[in-house]
């Protein structure tokens, strides 16, 4: 008979992992979300925010491999693997899995090459080839022996290794340490994938600060989530990219552009271009005339890409003080009659009353500021905050550090 009943050893878990110098760090990621004990569950699955563990799997465990097991399935909620690599999923789901275990399984035997606090179940991929990689990497290796030879060699934390036939993948992943949950990731609304990320952040951020009290060590994984400059150019061309995405039929209501001036009715493609846009400078002082020309110019070739019916450029302190309109065939010009005005406080939340009281209908709007502001506003469009300052996320939209 079990000593501890599956909840009781999940929870005993949870408390030693807090109190260890080195695992600490992931306290507030534990409490992100819920945590249950479910029959139904072969091992263990999280959908990124929740964590469910079998019964059966957890009762057969000793305290040590739970304790592997729980930080297992914290380690993808803390590195968002069911957001992040969503398209890998979506290509192939066994070899997604994969190449995110071994990455984070890779993380924990080094937290304790001993065993003698945290050990991995025998089933747990486990594979030094992988070291330093992140999960797409990974994921193109199992890709290219799939593709070479049919099968891929699997390595496991019991010093195993053999080779699994690429459609024999699902039977053996149905015994291996968990299971990810990517259905039920998807299913969550933008507003919640939102606030979990900010939940992760902040938790880490946290964990970090904790982690340092205490000596322990954070590993380089975690340092380089925290630390990491987005490429805000990027981030700014796929948010706008994203809203044509899924326009990709043909048209005959609306025709092309490209061809019209040639005297060609061509039909268009749905995701062939955008709405108008808004993009909202800061002018509070903290955003000098080289970051707002740059800023200017990288959305020149995002309209470029995408085609927007036009933009409706804003600059903004406390009130909105210039607006300026420009249609397709004036984007060209934007840069060399742009007058940028203001120089008062930051109050964002002026935008989107201005929006509303003018009666603009973006379809997206862009946001440039230092973050430190006096409230965030209520959007009713999608919105993406280009911030200086990396500390800080805003309570609406999505948040990218512009460095």
């Amino acid at each position: 008979m079990a000593k501890y009943t599956a909840e009781q050893s999940v929870q005993r878990a949870h408390i030693w992992l807090m109190k260890h110098p080195n695992y600490c760090l992931y306290s507030g990621v534990f409490m992100v979300g819920t945590t249950s004990v479910d029959d139904s569950v072969p091992t263990a699955c999280t959908d990124g925010r929740n964590t469910k563990y079998g019964r059966a799997f957890i009762e057969g465990l000793p305290e040590t491999e739970i304790r592997a097991l729980v930080l297992h399935e914290s380690l993808h909620k803390a590195f968002r693997h069911i957001e992040t690599w969503k398209p890998l999923y979506k290509e192939n789901p066994q070899m997604a899995n994969m190449a995110c275990d071994y990455v984070i399984n890779l993380m924990i035997y080094d937290s304790d090459p001993n065993k003698c606090n945290v050990k991995l179940p025998d089933g747990g991929l486990l594979d030094e080839k992988y070291r330093g990689l992140d999960a797409g990497t990974v994921y193109r290796d199992l890709k290219k022996q799939a593709d070479e030879k049919k099968s891929i060699t699997v390595k496991t934390a019991d010093g195993k290794s053999k080779e699994v036939p690429v459609k024999s993948l699902s039977d053996m992943l149905k015994d291996a340490l968990d299971a990810h949950d990517w259905e039920n990731g998807e299913s969550m609304s933008n507003e919640e994938k939102e606030q979990l990320a900010k939940d992760i952040d902040q938790a880490l951020r946290q964990g970090q600060i904790l982690a340092g009290k205490m000596g322990g060590n954070i590993p380089r994984e975690v340092v380089d989530a925290l630390e990491a400059k987005v490429d805000w150019r990027e981030a700014l061309r796929e948010f706008v990219t994203s809203f044509c995405a899924e326009r990709d039929e043909s048209t005959w209501r609306k025709p092309s552009r490209r061809w019209i001036d040639e005297g060609v009715y061509m039909p268009s493609l749905i995701g062939e271009s955008v709405g108008r846009l808004v993009i909202a400078i800061d002018m509070s002082g903290s955003i000098g005339n080289e970051e707002i020309g740059q800023f200017l110019g990288e959305v020149k070739q995002i309209c470029e890409r995408v085609q927007p019916e036009g933009i409706d450029l804003l600059y903004w302190d406390t009130e909105v003080c210039q607006h300026e309109k420009y249609d397709r065939d004036q984007l060209s010009n934007l840069l060399s009659s742009t007058k940028p005005a203001g120089g008062g406080g930051t109050s964002p939340a002026c935008i989107p009353k201005y929006i509303a009281k003018h009666k603009l209908k973006p379809e997206c709007a862009i946001i440039l500021t230092d973050g430190y502001v006096s409230g965030w506003g209520k959007w009713d469009c999608p919105t993406l905050w280009g911030i200086t300052e990396k500390s800080i996320v805003s309570e609406v939209g999505k948040s990218v550090y512009v460095g």
